[in-house]
This record gives C-alpha cells, structure tokens and sequence, in this order.
C-alpha cells in the first residue's frame, strides 16, 4: 500500500506547476508490451491541449470496454516517457486501493474536458 506521511510543504506557485486536466477516454487498447499489466489509453483534453495517449496499469478494476467516454484526471505538463514501444504524453491519475492497485480519479458531475483542476 502506498501511504505514509504528507510530502514536503510546497507553496500555491509550486502547486500550479502541476497542470491536471479532465479528458475523456476515446480508445483503450491492450498494451501486452508493458513491463507490468497496463492499457494503452487515447484520451481528449479539448482544443486547448487535444488528444494525447497514456500507459495505464489499472487493468485489475478496469475493463476495456468499460474506459471508453469515462472522464479521467492526467497530469498533461510532464516530458513525454517511452514506455515500451509506445511514448506517453499524459500521467493518468489514480488511488492505490489495499492491494496497491490503480482506482482512477475521476470526477462526480459533468465537466467539459480540458478543464483544468485547481
């Protein structure tokens, strides 16, 4: 389980470093490459920043079928990382449950994609 005490304190201007958008799912696929069990993820972040892709390990509380048009929150201001053979542009975020698995964070209410979290 990845818990333990609060990071470091960090200030407004730190934290607004951080860009952490809504997008949308628009494709998940198999991602058989990965060194762990993970998706490969086609998600929407609207006009301003567009489309991107992810590597996700959240195959054990997700299917396939069930992340198309699920809204996710990715951080969408890291260098892209080579992952395998493919180059994820996003950091999709999640919760490790109590087995240390991927629950996406996801928000309660319709919001336009792109929106930025604050």
């Amino acid at each position: 389980m990845m818990s333990g005490p609060a990071a470091d304190q960090i200030t407004f201007d730190d934290f607004m470093k951080v860009d952490v958008r809504v997008g949308q799912v628009l494709k998940a696929e198999p991602f058989p490459e990965a060194r762990k069990p993970a998706y490969r993820l086609t998600i929407d972040f609207g006009p301003d920043i567009g489309v991107k892709r992810s590597s996700a390990q959240i195959t054990k509380h997700y299917a396939l079928d069930e992340l198309h048009g699920r809204k996710v929150a990715a951080v969408v201001n890291f260098p892209p990382r080579q992952i395998g053979p493919m180059m994820s542009e996003v950091l999709t975020l999640g919760f490790p449950d109590a087995d240390g698995e991927v629950v996406l964070v996801c928000v309660d209410r319709e919001v336009p994609v792109g929106g930025r979290l604050f």
